[in-house]
């Protein structure tokens, strides 16, 4: 196989070009699986598909070595109804490239397909390396990383493709989402009569709003909670309502266990909770692991990161890093650099040879 790099990049612009092109909207992933299980077959390496996911293993994959997982993911959100360009149009304007998905995280899925293609066939890798693309990323579906793991190999750690300027993401904080309920009685507003759950709601919601986390993270911060949603199931001016149901939106440290969290909340409210789920918790990987320190040999500086990504989801150490910015993603008219791409492909190399 070539391993020429202009090769695997013009091959990567390319491919980015045919993903931006075709609508992918999680859990609708089955035409840009297709797509990249075809690029893989047009250079004669098999990919597996599992859901609407794909993934490939190095040629000597062998079990007796510790393996390192690429991903990223090939879903995107619905384009932001701002747009001003048709974001299934993969345009090429002052060395951007515009389209849906092209920062989150097309760039930096066909950089890491580009640098598991440069490694793919050497026989004297230390390390196994598996390339996955992934689906359901942006709704933290079960479809996606955590159903296809289960048709993995042994990961021992990964690099997890999302747009970080190339800079190391090695913490990111959980996501939990509370559903609340505050309890009422029912009355004619006429008359003064029932007990208003609104009013209730606005206490706990108060305490929400003001409360301060103890333990602040040094890469993260402090743990926040939002107040996102608020709803009565009453559409009537004249009743007053006897249940007010707000949604809260917590993001967690490394520090706290969402149990914790939870055993703090419901210590200090009166309304009912509820965890939506808590599978997204917040993850770190050492700054001594190997890809890591590979990385600052590179001159990568490192940070933590607010959003939640896949990462959240790997019982193994991940390193987050990829082309593109953060501040692009889910925004009208998203693009990427397309020298980010050629820049994220030769980063992307140069840390795997200084580990595998």
């Amino acid at each position: 196989m070539n391993s020429d790099l202009n090769i695997l990049y013009i091959d990567a612009i390319g491919l980015l070009k045919e993903l931006i092109a075709t609508p992918s909207f999680s859990k609708e992933e089955e035409k840009t699986a297709g797509i990249i299980a075809r690029f893989f077959a047009s250079r004669d390496i098999a990919a597996t598909w599992v859901g609407n996911n794909i993934f490939v293993l190095n040629r000597y994959f062998d079990e007796k070595k510790p393996t390192i997982l690429l991903n990223s993911h090939h879903d995107t959100v619905k384009p932001n109804p701002q747009y001003t360009k048709d974001p299934f149009s993969p345009i090429e304007e002052e060395g951007k490239l515009f389209g849906l998905g092209s920062n989150d995280a097309g760039g930096c899925l066909v950089s890491l397909i580009a640098t598991f293609l440069y490694f793919y066939d050497r026989p004297d890798l230390k390390y196994n390396i598996i390339i996955a693309a992934t689906a359901e990323e942006e709704i933290s579906g079960t479809g996606g990383i955590e159903y296809t793991l289960k048709y993995l190999p042994k990961i021992d750690s990964a690099i997890v493709g999302e747009p970080t300027l190339m800079q190391m993401a090695v913490a990111e904080r959980g996501l939990m989402v509370l559903d609340c309920i505050s309890h009422g009685k029912a009355g004619h507003a006429a008359r003064n009569e029932g007990e208003n759950a609104i009013y209730k709601a606005l206490k706990d919601i108060e305490w929400f709003r003001n409360y301060q986390f103890a333990k602040v993270s040094e890469l993260l911060g402090p743990s926040r909670m939002n107040v996102t949603v608020i709803e009565t199931e009453n559409k009537a001016h004249n009743v007053v309502p006897a249940v007010c149901k707000f949604i809260v939106d917590t993001r967690i440290n490394e520090l706290y266990s969402f149990e914790e969290v939870l055993d703090i909340i419901k210590t200090n409210v009166n309304c009912e909770v509820k965890p939506r789920s808590t599978r997204l918790r917040s993850t770190s990987i050492p700054l001594d692991h190997p890809l890591v320190k590979a990385g600052l040999d590179l001159g990568r500086s490192y940070y933590g990161s607010p959003t939640t990504s896949d990462k959240a989801l790997m019982p193994f150490p991940a390193l987050k890093i990829g082309p593109g910015d953060s501040a692009r993603s889910h925004t009208a008219d998203e693009y990427i650099y397309i020298e980010e791409i050629r820049t994220g492909i030769e980063i992307y190399i140069q840390l795997l040879n200084n580990v595998v």
